[in-house]
């Protein structure tokens, strides 16, 4: 990378602060990426049913894509440091609750109920670590910068998360994973909220209706269609990955498949970040939609598993880019006493589209094939592409705090 590239991170993890809070947010995320697996095998290991482990995931995941507007919204009206050490007590309470209704057969209704709670309570760490670089970054080149660092760490959670919790259940006992899960969690969530002077101010709700600031819906709204059709091509990617590689007689590549999709994403989110994009962020997220449909496509007709690595790796490009500059859209656009709460829209979308695209992709499968299932994804990819498309015109860069910035090319 030249030094243009490394330069740009140099400034963002220089700003006091950002560092430490940057870093302590991978920590602090890790369960996002290990808790519907740590149920699974939990679960499985325990009862030896996976319908009630899928069960008992999608219904944290359901969880916890419901909660995420809530959460955001109290979030931006009390604040950081004294909204997340409730919600991570409560939580870690929950997934003990599950472990030892699992591990004692109580009523099936328990463990639900402590799979719901998981989900509701679980902390939106990315979204809090992007408001505290909207806090403390004020150039917004720099904040894409930023965003695109945070869409690396987030890679690498997805890809360290899954491997950590994998092997302690399976070389030691599933009960280690969910400790290891929950020490992560807690500790990371506690550290964060106690890093209050690059925490954002509350912004308590003001009564007179005219007093409150507004939800752009016209930008908003779009972009939680585009997430939602996302996590529908995430969601039926992956399983027909899985199915692609059984079908080969490869399950154990499978891991190694998924890994290359997410390694072409965090290359390209490390690229977003060391150039200057000139091009507006709406036109990035329908540019980077398009893309992915496109990439998408070829899958459906190869054989090869060495030729689906490649593709997979290809067609990851696609995936940082477009998160970021939906995310950095929202932070432009929304007020930011309500910044919190127009994230977890987006990530709501996102959550709440890969359990059917998931199922949607499961039953083409059965139907037909894994090649079949692909194109789940690429009609996916189709209407997030479509829905980027009523995006209202680019308009210049607005500032948060003073300074002047240069408009974006449309």
């Amino acid at each position: 990378m030249s030094n243009l590239g490394l330069n740009a991170y140099r400034r963002v993890l220089s700003v006091p602060g950002a560092s430490l809070f940057s870093a302590t947010g991978l920590v602090a995320r890790l369960p996002l990426s290990m808790e519907s697996l740590g149920i699974v095998l939990l679960v499985v290991a325990q009862t030896g049913s996976y319908g009630l482990a899928g069960s008992l995931a999608a219904a944290s995941t359901i969880a916890n894509a419901v909660a995420a507007i809530v959460q955001g919204r109290f979030l931006d009206r009390v604040g950081q440091p004294r909204m997340l050490p409730p919600l991570i007590a409560v939580w870690a309470l929950a997934v003990a609750g599950l472990v030892v209704s699992v591990d004692a057969e109580w009523a099936r209704w328990t463990a639900f109920a402590c799979a719901v709670v998981m989900g509701a309570t679980l902390p939106p760490i990315g979204t809090c670590v992007r408001a505290r670089w909207s806090h403390v970054v004020s150039d917004p080149r720099e904040l894409q910068t930023a965003y695109a660092l945070e869409s690396v760490v987030d890679e690498a959670v997805f890809i360290a998360g899954p491997i950590v919790i994998t092997v302690l259940a399976t070389v030691w006992d599933p009960a280690a994973g969910m400790a290891t899960m929950v020490v992560a969690g807690v500790g990371g969530t506690l550290f964060l909220a106690a890093q209050r002077s690059t925490s954002p101010p509350p912004h308590p709700r003001v009564e007179a209706a005219g007093d409150q600031p507004r939800m752009p819906w016209r930008t908003v709204v779009p972009l939680v269609v585009v997430a939602a059709a996302l996590g529908g091509l995430f969601g039926s990617a992956e399983v027909a990955t899985v199915a692609f590689a059984e079908e080969r007689h490869a399950v154990g590549l499978t891991g190694m498949l998924l890994a290359l999709w997410a390694l072409g994403s965090l290359l390209a989110g490390i690229l977003v970040g060391a150039v200057q994009i000139r091009r507006s962020l709406a036109f990035q997220v329908k540019a980077d939609t398009f893309a992915l449909m496109c990439g998408m496509a070829p899958l459906a007709f190869i054989e090869p598993v060495w030729l689906m690595a490649v593709a997979l790796f290809i067609a990851g490009f696609a995936i940082a880019p477009g998160l970021i500059a939906a995310l950095t859209l929202v932070q432009q656009s929304v007020p930011g006493a309500r910044l919190s709460e127009g994230m977890a829209f987006v990530h709501t979308g996102l959550a709440a589209g890969v359990a059917p695209g998931a199922a949607f992709g499961g039953v083409v499968i059965d139907a037909a094939d894994s090649s079949a299932a692909y194109l789940v994804s690429v009609a996916c990819g189709l209407v997030a592409a479509a829905a980027a498309q009523a995006l209202p015109h680019p308009s210049p860069i607005r500032q948060r705090s003073t300074g002047a910035s240069e408009p974006l090319e449309p």
